[in-house]
């Protein structure tokens, strides 16, 4: 083991002799009594400042879900498996699964209410002996390592997909001013390192701030929204109801069932990220009670914004190839222009997106460097020591904001040479989340059916959890299964979805290292 997992033994402290819960005793860093005893239960010593409280954690998850937003950018570019009705109802299938992934894992981070988020419910080497964990003891280290990498990965390539996009809506912006500029790759990655370094900059200088920033961000989120849809129902042409939820597309697959079932992959990447608050937990007062009900105020808004945006775009489309060719590469910003019919006020909604999707980049850099020194804390990488320290003073793991920079970096330079390959690197995002939610989900789930008590939690699914936890893994294995399947029946090898290759070598990599 690392000699920061090592060291995280020897700051354990016993829950029992902890005095009793005094309600309203709190302190900057340390928070109340609660976030007190559950740091202790877990023997982790509380190094960050705990400047969150209930309103700026959920804005804070609510801008990092962006799901208006990346619904609004990335829903078109789906529509040829399903059609606009089957995008609406998958939609509303991968709503329905989603909610029961977050109520379990609302459950988890309850329970262990850390920045490791889901893996630390294993009770991974370091934890008290009294903690009762999830997994079986012969397995936690094992199911909690994995899971862990499951989730750097999938948070790592998250903030260079986040940085990305942001890069794309600067690029479209300049298309809609000058016609005639046609933006490359290498541009988009230059201006990705921007972004990544403007949230890095939020996240070190500005982060006493942070809080107050994402009150103001959640604002234009909320107003963002309602101007799109004011706007778009008011002044664009608008479809049929008959043909928007009627009208499906099986784009060559046998059935247009399986068609379907494809298109969930275009949903998905915006409503996963269910721990995403969960990171910030030691930042966060009252964690315990307040993260869980925050997760799922944050669902269920993202969830209803995103349904609603994505059915006001499939009414509003128009000719949905001249869309989707949109010479600025944002489908969205053709729709927006055919129905304003003006370039400036078109320019206006694209600069309300940018902003958010930027937003979404600085709250990216905080909850991947989280889950990265919460991770190195327990010895769980190389240089595992200095990855895990926090700056005194900034009270912020810069190192491991460092390293985060550095994979973006390297990850969106691959779109410089092959933007197919990027994708497929990119793609991670969502089969690293998914696998480590399946992994906790089933051990809660195994513990339940075996009648054994659950760790203590100040949220809990009760008799229900049985029911959640089963609806949940079987939405999250039909989701995952199809995060593997090529965009279309009989590809050429570069229209293949190669990312199972790059998941299982990613899967391989990290079982060796675990074993030397």
């Amino acid at each position: 083991m690392d000699r920061a997992g090592k060291e995280s033994i020897s700051t354990q402290l016993d829950v029992h002799e902890l005095p009793d819960v005094t309600p309203g005793d709190t302190s900057e860093k340390l928070g109340n009594e609660w976030d007190r005893r559950g740091m202790a239960r877990i023997g982790k010593k509380q190094e960050l400042r705990r400047e969150f409280h209930f309103f700026s954690i959920t804005g804070y998850a609510m801008i990092l879900g962006c799901s208006w937003e990346f619904a609004l950018i990335n829903v078109v570019l789906t529509l040829s498996n399903g059609g606009t009705a089957g995008t609406i109802y998958m939609l509303l299938v991968a709503i329905c699964g989603v909610f029961f992934v977050c109520l379990s894992m609302a459950e988890m981070a309850s329970i262990a209410p850390t920045a490791g988020g889901q893996y630390h419910c294993f009770s991974p080497a370091g934890y008290p002996l009294h903690y009762t964990p999830v997994a079986p003891r012969k397995y936690q280290k094992i199911l909690s390592f994995s899971v862990g990498f499951f989730c750097v990965l999938g948070w790592q390539t998250s903030l260079a997909a986040t940085c990305f996009a942001s890069a794309q809506q600067i690029t479209a912006l300049i298309s809609l001013g000058n016609p005639s500029y046609e933006p490359s790759e290498w541009q988009n990655a230059l201006l990705s390192w921007a972004i990544l370094l403007l949230a890095i900059f939020a996240n070190t200088v500005l982060f006493r701030k942070l809080p107050l920033i994402e009150g103001i961000v959640t604002f234009i989120h909320v107003l963002g929204f309602f101007t799109f849809v004011i706007v778009l129902w008011t002044m664009a042409p608008r479809g049929t109801a008959s043909s928007v939820f009627t009208e499906f597309e099986s784009n060559g697959w046998p059935t247009t069932g399986l068609a379907c079932l494809v298109g969930l992959n275009g949903p998905l990447p915006y409503l996963t990220g269910a721990d995403s608050s969960v990171h910030l937990a030691e930042e966060l007062k009252n964690s315990a009670w307040r993260l869980p009900r925050s997760m799922l105020l944050t669902a269920i808004t993202n969830y209803i914004t995103s349904f609603i945006i994505v059915v006001t775009l499939m009414f509003c489309l128009g000719d949905i190839e001249s869309v989707v060719q949109s010479p600025t590469g944002q489908p969205y910003i053709a729709v927006v222009l055919n129905a304003t019919n003006s370039v400036p006020a078109t320019k206006f909604f694209a600069v309300i997106i940018l902003i958010l999707v930027t937003s979404c980049s600085v709250n990216g850099v905080t909850t991947t460097s989280r889950q990265l020194w919460s991770f190195a804390r327990d010895g769980g990488l190389p240089y595992s020591s200095w990855l895990s320290q926090v700056r005194p003073g900034l009270d912020v793991p810069v190192n491991a904001m460092a390293v985060s920079m550095v994979f973006t970096i390297c990850l969106t330079s691959i779109a410089i040479g092959s933007q197919v390959a990027y994708g497929i690197f990119v793609s991670l995002n969502a089969s690293g989340l998914l696998t480590s939610y399946i992994i906790c989900i089933a051990c809660i789930l195994q513990k339940r059916l075996r009648g054994e008590t659950l760790p203590a939690s100040r949220f809990n699914l009760g008799k229900a959890g049985n029911a959640v936890n089963i609806i949940a893994l079987c939405f999250l294995t039909v989701f995952w299964l199809f995060q593997f399947f090529p965009a279309a029946p009989s590809p050429a090898p570069s229209e293949m979805n190669w990312s199972c290759v790059i998941w299982t070598s990613v899967l391989v990599f990290f079982m060796t290292y675990y074993a030397f």
